[in-house]
């Protein structure tokens, strides 16, 4: 599809007429031999006499070649452009931090894997957490983990397979072997400073008691509150153990309520697919759409054109001059 960025410039195309039909023609005044035998002179030549001013008159050639050129001028100043198909960019309506317990409690092997077989809590949760991620795909994501401290393991980016390569590199008590859940979400709420979209989301999972935090989660989850982020917990583990090993379900659950969000537990590998396949269908993908049409300026056509009609005209002209010299 072609356009003009100045599509009102195409009012100049009748100027030419306007001049030549109102504006009185150009005069010049020459050097010219008077003589006073001018009525003999004619008489003797057999020529007639005419007026001393003359309009130059150009031909059929010429008026269509000016009409062209000048067309192709007035097209070239409004500038047409041809517009190239749609281009939709997608852009991550929402912000999503996943905090992750790695705290010495997830070295456990607990968990029911997809054989049978016993596996390490941690690594049960970061193959389910994978899945999750790719079906994230649209979503900005951030990765925490949390021990005695929590650390961003992965700030906020739309590359989900660099996410999943920074989560594969998370292990078992590398912040510590206690468990700082408020911490975790203090954490969360501080990247979400930066974001610059409503909707943000953080999934804490969790295996243990809070018991080295700086804050205590219920008063993080307030804040959380506050600030309009939603909180989604998931407990894995022995809600029976003792000490740090015993999961705090009321906790988790009490930190969803305060923000809105949704508490669950999970005591093997079909139980957490299952949570976060609901996690997923109640926080659906979101993205806003940003939609342009590359321009390509055409300009230069009506340019070239303009001038190969000139030259062409020109060449015409001088080539008929010459023929009748010959």
């Amino acid at each position: 599809m072609i356009t003009l960025l100045h599509p009102w410039l195409l009012l100049l195309l009748p100027l030419p007429w306007l001049v030549w039909r109102f504006l009185p023609p150009h005069r010049e005044e020459v050097v010219a031999i008077r003589t006073p035998f001018f009525r003999q002179l004619t008489e003797a030549t057999g020529a007639a006499p005419q007026a001393g001013a003359t309009v130059l008159h150009r031909n059929r050639v010429q008026m269509i070649a000016a009409l062209l050129v000048w067309t192709m001028i007035v097209i070239g100043l409004a500038q047409p452009q041809r517009l190239g198909d749609p281009i939709v960019i997608e852009k991550s309506a929402r912000d999503v931090v996943l905090a992750l317990d790695i705290s010495g409690s997830m070295d456990q092997r607990d968990f029911i894997g997809e054989k049978g077989q016993r596996v390490q809590r941690l690594v049960a949760v970061r193959d389910v957490l994978k899945t999750f991620i790719t079906e994230r795909d649209g979503d900005r994501m951030a990765l925490i983990v949390f021990g005695t401290r929590a650390f961003v393991q992965a700030p906020f980016t739309e590359d989900l397979q660099s996410l999943e390569g920074f989560l594969d590199q998370t292990q078992v008590g590398m912040a510590g072997p206690n468990t700082a859940i408020g911490d975790a979400i203090g954490l969360a709420i501080r990247m979400f400073d930066s974001s610059e979209v409503e909707e943000r989301l953080i999934v804490l999972l969790s295996d243990g008691a809070d018991t080295n935090s700086r804050v205590s989660p219920v008063n993080a989850a307030e804040i959380a509150a506050d600030k309009g982020v939603v909180i989604q917990t998931i407990g894995v583990g022995d809600p029976e153990g003792a000490g740090e090993d015993r999961v705090d379900l009321t906790a988790l659950e009490d930190i969803a309520t305060r923000t809105g969000g949704a508490f669950f537990y999970a005591d093997d590998s079909s139980a957490l697919s299952q949570v976060y396949d609901q996690i997923d269908a109640m926080a659906p993908r979101i993205v806003e759409e940003t939609s342009y049409r590359p321009t390509f300026s055409l300009v230069w056509v009506a340019s070239l054109l303009a001038a190969l009609l000139g030259i062409a005209t020109l060449v015409a002209l001088l080539a008929s001059r010459f023929r009748r010299q010959a």
